[in-house]
């Protein structure tokens, strides 16, 4: 697997703490840190130049993301096993069956222009083989969708799996350009039938629709992240 780095455009006004908790989180999800290595807050500390006190700060937050479990000879690295996965990707699936069946009473006509617009940018990104972008619009078009539900509590349940989120779709997204550019057309079309069937308000529509989205990336991300010994 190539190499993939949290891109630095998206950290500026990042804390020191979360600058540092991007990077270590690609480096563990692609497998670049293996299962079992042990991260110490002093070579860390060493390796990104900086205090001790960001280091804690992110190790503490990728222990809460379950990739490393903190023992008092260091942090031990877990990485991603397969029920990891699912896992998260039935949390997303029920957040966006719950959001996109309450959208579905009323038309959201501003709501479908975005996600419209992010589209074009995913086809643009397609087009200059800009994963990155790529990537992020894909987060993107679904991330636009839970904020207008306007659910405090779902939007707060979003934001806790966000960035593993992201960063899953970043390593995928690289291996996709990679190896099969032309993969990324149907995940397009994917996005244009969830449009459809949310301007159909037609839930079971909705609900197909959603289910077979998630059943594809679902099984790509397993597919590329899966770093168990």
């Amino acid at each position: 697997m190539k190499k993939v780095t949290y891109p630095e455009r998206w950290l500026r006004g990042a804390s020191l703490g979360e600058q540092v908790v991007s990077k270590l989180r690609i480096q563990i999800m692609s497998g670049e840190v293996k299962k079992g290595t042990i991260l110490s807050e002093n070579q860390l500390s060493a390796e990104f130049g900086m205090s001790r006190s960001p280091i804690r700060e992110a190790l503490r937050t990728l222990s809460n993301e379950g990739l490393i479990d903190l023992q008092r000879m260091g942090a031990v690295v877990i990485g991603l096993t397969t029920r990891d996965l699912h896992e998260l990707y039935d949390v997303r699936l029920l957040l966006e069956h719950f959001v996109l069946e309450r959208l579905s009473e009323v038309n959201h006509d501003s709501l479908i222009k975005k996600l419209e617009q992010s589209i074009d940018q995913m086809n643009m990104a397609a087009k200059y083989d800009d994963y990155i972008e790529f990537a992020y619009q894909d987060l993107r078009f679904h991330e636009l969708v839970i904020i207008e539900a306007n659910h405090k509590r779902i939007l707060r349940l979003w934001e806790s799996i966000r960035e593993i989120i992201l960063a899953a779709l970043l390593i995928t997204t690289e291996k996709r350009f990679r190896d099969d550019k032309k993969a990324v057309m149907p995940l397009i079309e994917q996005h244009h039938e969830m449009i459809k069937a949310l301007k159909s308000q037609n839930i079971k529509r909705i609900q197909d629709e959603v289910k077979r989205h998630f059943k594809d990336t679902r099984n790509t991300i397993t597919a590329s992240l899966v770093n168990e010994a």
